[in-house]
């Protein structure tokens, strides 16, 4: 008769498990030895920087569930909004790093809030870029405040009245609040700044007519109420006019290009998680982005262009963004509250 295998007091199993519980990264070096990819051996956690209802609210969760089924575990979407997204990536720097805490925000809380502002993490060492997502044009519209018919008549407006027209934004210190800036330094106008927490609460406010003008990342809810006459296109931050509003010009058109931005989403985790883990990351990412075709649908109807690429690339473009951020604030021709 074959003996079969020992069996461990079942006092030892428990404690094992407790001890590899309370140290993740010996499952991590058992699963080394034996060849397997441990990681991740847990549920993701992503954090939106933003408020619920906004264009990247939509996109990280349209990319939670594939990023989940590609990886063999739950990815949790916790928003995480204010401050124009240094509230969120302020707990992504304190999470521990082990890639199973990751935020989705735009670059700006790194390459133009701490310029502008003092930020509760180091922006230049808290963070390893892992990958970029989505381009974003900038959309100004006008709300049922405003009176006008074109982008020329809000500037006149403005020039009438300094300081009657409202902008708002997402924040102090967002891409929405540069806009704002560069256009207010070069048109010599005074225009109130009314910056909110996000995307989805001014959005809500605009319908009202809250304000005049607010600018905004396009998605398609804001197309929609475009199309209905509920808010006015006014002009887009882009390379170019978006098929969904050709009439519609760029800032660059308007004699604005300095406030002719574009955003720029992706993915970050805290300073020191494993490059395998950022490795594994960017490799699902870059693949759902180029042949998750659900996905890829998805940011094609809301105007949005998919990134990807290295993580290498990723923080390339992250530097190039503060020196030109850089050179504006230093320049004096962005003027922030």
């Amino acid at each position: 008769m074959t003996a079969g295998p020992a069996r461990l007091p079942r006092r030892t199993v428990a404690a094992a498990l407790a001890a590899a519980a309370a140290c993740p990264g010996a499952w991590t070096h058992a699963a080394d030895a034996s060849g397997e990819a441990a990681w991740p051996a847990r549920p993701l956690r992503l954090i939106v920087v933003y408020p619920p209802g906004g264009v990247s609210d939509g996109m990280a969760r349209a990319l939670a569930e594939p990023l989940a089924q590609a990886l063999g575990v739950p990815v949790v979407v916790d928003n995480r909004g204010g401050a124009g997204g240094s509230v969120g990536l302020a707990i992504l720097a304190r999470a521990p790093a082990d890639g199973l805490t990751l935020a989705f925000s735009a670059i700006t809380p790194l390459t133009l809030q701490p310029l502008v502002a003092r930020v509760p993490y180091d922006p230049l060492r808290g963070f390893v870029p892992v990958i970029g997502v989505m381009h974003t044009p900038v959309l100004v519209v006008g709300t049922p405040a405003f009176a006008g018919r074109g982008f020329h008549d809000l500037i006149d407006a403005a020039r009438r009245a300094p300081g009657a027209v409202r902008w708002a934004t997402s924040g102090v210190a967002t891409l929405g609040h540069l806009v704002l800036a560069q256009v207010r330094a070069q048109s010599g106008t005074v225009i109130t700044h009314v910056p909110y927490h996000g995307g989805g609460p001014q959005l809500t406010d605009a319908l009202g007519g809250q304000f005049e003008v607010l600018s905004t990342n396009v998605a398609a809810q804001q197309l929609q109420y475009i199309a209905e006459g509920r808010l006015q296109a006014l002009a887009v931050g882009a390379p170019q006019r978006i098929e969904a509003l050709p009439e519609v010009p760029t800032l660059a058109e308007l004699g604005y290009e300095r406030a002719n931005r574009d955003s720029l989403f992706g993915i970050f985790a805290p300073a020191g998680t494993p490059p395998a883990a950022v490795q594994r990351l960017n490799r699902e990412v870059d693949r759902l982005l180029q042949q998750d075709a659900s996905l890829r649908q998805r940011l094609r109807e809301s105007y949005n262009l998919p990134a990807g690429g290295s993580s290498e690339r990723f923080a390339r473009e992250i530097a190039a963004d503060r020196r030109r951020n850089r050179a504006l604030v230093a320049g004096g021709r962005a003027v922030f509250e």
